[in-house]
């Protein structure tokens, strides 16, 4: 799978393709944003507004640029054609795990989660989902719509089945959506908080994870730039600590963060939040491997 240098990059993400393990890729696409729309703009204020960051982590005590990250750019998408905009995503993660590199996803709305899920599952077939939200998304259909981002975990669902869907800070959702969760363990629902985590993460050591975070998991005090927010989320420190928890101690086949909506937030915050937390994980999941120039 070839891949050109895209020209404005990701924060110190500028390895070439051959040469990386983890490639970070757009998907700026919000055409079934059920409240207030945006999401497509976050993957390219995201690259533009990296240069405020240190790529220097005091958290970690790594450096991005001593990390092999590839950032390809953003995908163009079709805005009126749902399918072959998921389709064309599909295609783009697929290549990735062919090549045996860990895709990473900058939505966009939660949709996108859909097919980057649909080709990790291709490839591994005992796959298994830790999602952070603040709302189940387990609608069987939003407005008559089967894809949305408000049915994109039932969607998961569909092809994983039963128990293999584990969903942490969720305090949103319709009651059916709650009760069909807990019926049969369609899903490991955890309300409120990341209560239980650390004992899911210990159960899945051995399995393939696809790790999805939408960032309204936050608390909008502290991110309101997402197209629906809700009050009653963890805090930045809470889903740092919680993001490191899974990346530490699991097999991270893929992974997305998803619902920052620039827009809606014009002091940049909610940006410079996506940012360090996005810096972090790339760190976090590159630490093992990575051999610092300078110790």
């Amino acid at each position: 799978m070839r891949q050109s240098k895209n020209v404005e990059t990701f924060l110190g993400c500028d390895k070439d393709y051959d040469d990386a393990r983890i490639v970070i890729y757009g998907a700026p696409f919000d055409s079934t944003t059920s409240y207030r729309p945006g999401t497509r703009f976050a993957s390219r204020v995201m690259r533009a507004e990296s240069y405020g960051l240190e790529t220097y982590s005091p958290y970690q005590d790594v450096d991005i640029e001593d990390a092999a990250i590839f950032d390809g750019g953003d995908l163009e998408l079709s805005f009126g054609n749902t399918e072959k905009a998921l389709s064309d995503i599909h295609d783009y993660a697929k290549g990735v795990l062919a090549d045996n590199k860990l895709p990473f996803l900058i939505g966009g709305e939660h949709l996108v989660t859909l097919p980057a899920v649909r080709a990790a599952y291709e490839k591994y077939p005992d796959l298994c989902v830790i999602h952070f939200d603040a709302h189940t998304d387990l609608r069987d259909e939003y407005l008559d719509a089967k894809l949305s981002h408000a049915t994109v975990i039932r969607r998961v669902w569909d092809m994983l089945g039963d128990g293999r869907i584990y969903q942490f800070g969720i305090r949103s959702g319709e009651r059916d959506e709650f009760y069909w969760a807990m019926r049969d363990h369609h899903t490991h629902l955890q309300k409120f908080n990341f209560t239980g985590l650390d004992s899911v993460v210990s159960e899945l050591r051995s399995r393939p994870i696809y790790f999805t975070i939408d960032l309204d998991v936050l608390d909008p005090s502290c991110f309101p730039g997402t197209g629906t927010p809700e009050a009653g989320g963890v805090t930045f420190a809470e889903l740092l600590k919680a993001i490191f928890a899974v990346v530490r101690n699991s097999m991270i086949v893929g992974c997305d963060m998803v619902e920052l909506s620039p827009p809606l937030d014009e002091s940049g915050a909610s940006t410079a939040t996506a940012l360090k937390l996005m810096r972090e994980m790339l760190l976090c999941l590159e630490k093992p491997f990575i051999k610092p120039e300078i110790v």
